[in-house]
């Protein structure tokens, strides 16, 4: 899922440990049938998709055009399951070791393809994280890779 923003931080024990100024907040969910490719065709998504205004006030341009900042954090609830009960069930998320190797899989490759250098940055995968962010219009969206 991802959101553009004016701004969004991300803060473990009082301590910002990833921040941006205008940009996309992508919050990361890895399944169990996810694999590395799935991680580098995600990132293709974000870096290209076109959900930031032109001249004309139509999203016609992506994060790369505008240069705009990345906050990539991990959110295993992305995959809670609703469907039965009141209590959310979080068996579709991924093993922690594979969620990890796919989150830092897609930093890593954000890391190497978007520019300018200090525009990607993270949360802290697994810690008890606090998010802030002022969604700019609101644009909120879903991605699902398969």
């Amino acid at each position: 899922m991802l959101q553009r923003v004016r701004e969004a931080r991300v803060d473990v024990d009082g301590q910002t440990v990833g921040a941006i100024g205008p940009g996309l907040l992508v919050l990361v969910c890895a399944e169990p049938a996810d694999t590395p490719q799935h991680a580098v065709r995600l990132v293709d998504k974000v870096l290209k998709l076109r959900i930031f205004g032109d001249e004309a006030g139509k999203m016609n341009r992506s994060v790369q055009d505008v240069a705009g900042g990345l906050l990539i954090v991990s959110q295993f609830t992305l995959a809670a399951d609703t469907s039965s009960g009141n209590r959310p069930s979080f068996t579709g998320a991924a093993p922690a070791e594979l969620g990890r190797q796919l989150y830092e899989a897609v930093l890593a490759e954000a890391r190497q393809r978007h520019t300018p250098a200090g525009q990607v940055q993270a949360g802290v995968f697994g810690a008890d994280m606090a998010v802030s962010l002022v969604n700019a219009g609101p644009v909120t969206i879903p991605l699902r890779i398969t």
